[in-house]
Formats: C-alpha cells, structure tokens, sequence
C-alpha cells in the first residue's frame, strides 16, 4: 500500500514516519506552467487542514498551496526559493513545498489514494 495520498486542490501528500511531505501533482504544475516564485511556509507554522500554506507563482497565474490537513509546519523547502522550476522538474519529488506534523494521523487515510486521485482528475479534464 502506498503512503501517499491526495486532495482535490492537487496536493501530493507523502507520509514518512510521523511527518508528512506536501507538494503540488504533475497535474497542478502543469495547469500552472512555468513557476517563477514560490512561498514555503515557516517551521512552526501551525496549519488548518484546507487553509492556505504556501503561494506559488507561474507566468500564467498565481495559486495558493492548501494544507492537506491541521498540523504544524516543521520545514519548508529552502531550495525552492533560488530554484522555483524544480516545481515543474520535479513536483512530486525535489519540487516538495514543505513538511508537517499532523495532528490526527488517522486523516491521512481520509485522503486520496492514487486511483481515486486519477479518477478525480479525469472527471474534470
């Protein structure tokens, strides 16, 4: 079984022990385009589960990143600061925007697994 889930805002959500890694599908990078700037949240943050976390920006638009679910932010991706593109090469790898701690790891689960995720995004293409 695979401990990555997703949200209908295209959220990639990857669990790794007790912290969660948050990045933006293959599908939301390429709806964006190039990215050219992006906004990682700080450590400590503390996040609402469909709240905003991040901001990134394209040449086509700008777009706000959500929290997959409540926790609290323990590290954004610095690299993404001096290299946005690594969105666009890499988002569901390099390209992550930051990592959390959630306060209810059983929320996880109530996400999207890959086929529901693909199944999802061929209903709105």
């Amino acid at each position: 079984m695979s401990d990555i889930r997703y949200t209908k805002d295209h959220e990639w959500v990857r669990r790794e022990g007790d912290v969660l890694v948050v990045g933006i599908t293959q599908y939301a990078q390429a709806q964006l385009g190039d990215v050219v700037y992006v906004e990682v949240p700080d450590a400590g943050r503390v996040l609402s589960a469909g709240g905003e976390a991040a901001v990134v920006e394209s040449v086509k638009a700008a777009s706000e990143v959500y929290a997959p679910l409540s926790g609290s932010v323990v590290e954004g991706n610095a690299a993404l600061a001096d290299n946005p593109a690594l969105v666009n090469e890499e988002p569901e790898a390099g390209g992550w925007f930051f990592t959390m701690v959630c306060d209810d790891q059983a929320a996880f689960d109530t996400l999207m697994d890959e086929a529901a995720y693909q199944a999802y995004v061929k209903e709105i293409d």
